[in-house]
């Protein structure tokens, strides 16, 4: 609380509306200012020193902090489901949004996101195109296969999508001239976009091994159902391990129960599914794994050669405790689908226990 000016930014593609506070004076200044960063750094420039910023997270990005703090003043970027409003205020323009954040800024009423750095940003960034990847060959097959049964064509041959379905895919030939151009048109679809994705992952791959993550990947892999790329998906998602504890990685995940409780009454609900989705759903897929008995193989072994002998003990008492609990759940015939939710968020708590050491042993950079 020792800046004089704080300043609300109401971030668009196109404008940026700011509102500035003069602590001493009580001043309120609004300026509409283009959409770029060089015209946000001047307009601060010209404000009362020591400035603060805060503006809500979006999609632009984190450039305008980053432009702000090489300029020398201090930047935060707000959460926006954490927001404090009040229930009575039903007018919205970016005026008052602008405004609302000053004054949160100047209360110190508002929660900050953590600022990747450039490198790891864009290693995130890779892992989402991966993710968008998967979407649009699961979404390409389903439109292959069910052109084809359509036609009453249904493949018997065993397992889908392996080499001996593609070679019998390729031998499909229609008579209708417009049909076969339709069909071959769904067959590249799906091979290009398998293609794709096959790049994508070897470049995962490569990045994996690379410094400041390939610690951490390690780490993370001796827990069964993450492979590299779940590690390294993790890895670049949570970013910094050590600003969470054992107890608090489940929230940020959205992982924990919702609740609404007052008096005497406490009711739980379904998850909150708040936070990062897309680390939110590595976990719950490798909580899966964990329902088979657990028997290391040698795939696990192999990982485990490349991490340190703590990550290898923690691991496997991880992997013994993770079959444990879905055994219990089992026991109770839990739903399983809620039974691996469970498994999934004390599975981030594992993560972490591996991830936070290594990660404070070899800090990042760029952190």
């Amino acid at each position: 609380m020792n800046q004089r000016t704080y300043v609300g930014l109401d971030v668009h593609a196109r404008s940026i509306l700011g509102c500035a506070i003069d602590q001493r004076t009580g001043e309120v200044l609004r300026q509409r200012l283009p959409g770029n960063n060089a015209g946000v750094v001047d307009w601060v420039k010209g404000l009362g020193p020591p400035v603060r910023v805060v503006y809500e997270a979006g999609p632009t990005g984190y450039g305008l902090c980053r432009a702000l703090e090489a300029a020398g003043f201090t930047c935060v970027v707000a959460a926006p489901s954490k927001l404090q409003r009040p229930p009575g205020d039903r007018v919205k323009t970016d005026a008052r949004d602008a405004e609302h954040l000053a004054r949160l800024n100047l209360l110190d009423q508002f929660t900050p996101v953590t600022v990747p750095g450039t490198h790891r940003e864009a290693a995130r960034d890779l892992v989402r195109a991966r993710e968008d990847v998967r979407a649009d060959l699961m979404r390409a097959r389903h439109r292959l296969s069910k052109l084809l049964l359509r036609h009453g064509i249904v493949y018997s041959g065993g397992r889908t999508w392996t080499n001996a379905h593609y070679a019998w895919l390729h031998r499909q030939c229609f008579e209708d001239p417009v049909l076969e151009a339709t069909y071959d048109s769904c067959l590249e679809t799906v091979e290009l976009t398998l293609a794709r994705r096959d790049g994508l992952d070897d470049r995962i791959r490569v990045l994996a091994e690379s410094e400041p993550y390939a610690d951490v990947v390690h780490a993370l892999m001796c827990l069964r159902g993450i492979s590299v790329l779940t590690a390294f998906g993790l890895t670049v998602e949570v970013g910094d391990w050590n600003r969470f504890t054992g107890k608090t990685i489940g929230a940020y995940l959205g992982l924990v129960p919702s609740e609404h409780s007052s008096g005497t009454t406490r009711s739980q609900g379904a998850i909150t599914k708040t936070g990062n989705t897309h680390a939110r759903r590595l976990l719950v897929e490798a909580a899966w794994h964990h329902r088979r008995r657990y028997q290391p193989s040698r795939d696990m072994q192999s990982r485990w050669d490349l991490a340190d002998e703590t990550s290898r003990v923690r691991g496997h008492q991880g992997n013994h405790r993770l079959h444990r609990q879905w055994e219990k759940f089992e026991a109770r015939r839990k739903r399983r689908v809620i039974a691996n939710v469970a498994v999934a968020r004390e599975l981030a708590g594992w993560c972490w226990s591996l991830a936070a050491p290594v990660q404070q042993e070899h800090p990042w950079p760029d952190e």
